[in-house]
């Protein structure tokens, strides 16, 4: 499994080559060429959960190596998902490299055996893992188009237009990107919290514990929740929302990231 691994990696490397070699050269056939390969990292990803699944019977996040190796799908899967819907062909480059990120970083940590428990055989579980890792790949894509937009909106601000205004798609479309990739994230954020508190209490007799991870998920649905409530009341757009989306995002990493290596909690076994 480990040589698929490298293998999958090294598809979403030169994707994200192709992606950013369009992005130079504006060639069709670099943009198809980087498709190919992150579609091809994306199959080889979902044969890896696949195995896991199969050697355990339980959702592949016991621990680092594993959450690496779904937070890439995720990225990957959820970028197609919005590439179908808006065409924004230059996000392909964030997106395979942020999923070769994870791809390879899951290699390079080490694996450590998580026991097989009963515990985490749960519909409720798996509804909870897969809504909060593709709500958070949303989350990176929104951050992704909020890099460009505010990269395009430099580049109209001057008066010689350069390098990034003839190869970047407009500010209209960056921004609805950016909003479709958060509204969707905040929608699957709310089914993983949902789904997760059910989970808590079946699995320790209660709903809410005050774990690190619950309380900073609640932080960052909350602080979603507030740029959604200012697109929509009192037009929090353009720059505010691109910046807004790019803070997002960080708290997003401590919490999925950081919080696990700083605080301690009964979710460490996720991602130890």
């Amino acid at each position: 499994m480990d040589n698929l691994i490298i293998v999958a990696s090294l598809l979403y490397v030169l994707s994200s080559v192709g992606y950013i070699l369009f992005l130079f050269f504006q060639k069709n056939y670099l943009h198809r060429l980087g498709q190919v390969f992150l579609a091809t990292g994306f199959l080889c990803n979902s044969i890896i959960i696949g195995y896991y699944y199969a050697q355990t019977g339980q959702i592949p996040v016991r621990n680092l190596h594993e959450t690496l190796i779904v937070a890439g799908w995720a990225v990957a899967g959820v970028f197609f998902a919005f590439q179908y819907r808006f065409q924004v062909k230059v996000l392909g480059g964030y997106a395979a490299l942020l999923a070769a990120a994870c791809v390879v970083a899951s290699f390079l940590v080490p694996v450590k055996v998580v026991e097989t428990q009963s515990i985490f055989n749960s519909i409720w579980l798996v509804a909870h893992v897969v809504s909060i890792f593709v709500g958070h790949a949303s989350f990176a894509l929104a951050c992704g188009a909020g890099i460009l937009y505010i990269a395009q909106e430099n580049a109209i601000k001057r008066k010689r237009h350069g390098f990034f205004y003839k190869r970047l798609p407009s500010l209209d479309l960056l921004d609805g990107t950016g909003y479709a990739s958060i509204a969707t994230g905040f929608a699957l954020l709310t089914v993983g919290l949902i789904t997760g508190f059910i989970y808590a209490k079946s699995a320790w007799g209660r709903f809410w514990s005050w774990d690190p991870k619950e309380v900073w998920s609640g932080i960052t649905w909350l602080l979603y929740a507030a740029i959604l409530h200012g697109r929509l009341t009192v037009g929090w757009r353009g720059k505010k929302a691109a910046v807004m989306a790019i803070i997002g995002f960080a708290v997003v990493l401590f919490t999925f990231f950081g919080v696990n290596f700083l605080l301690k909690g009964h979710h460490g076994v996720f991602t130890r």
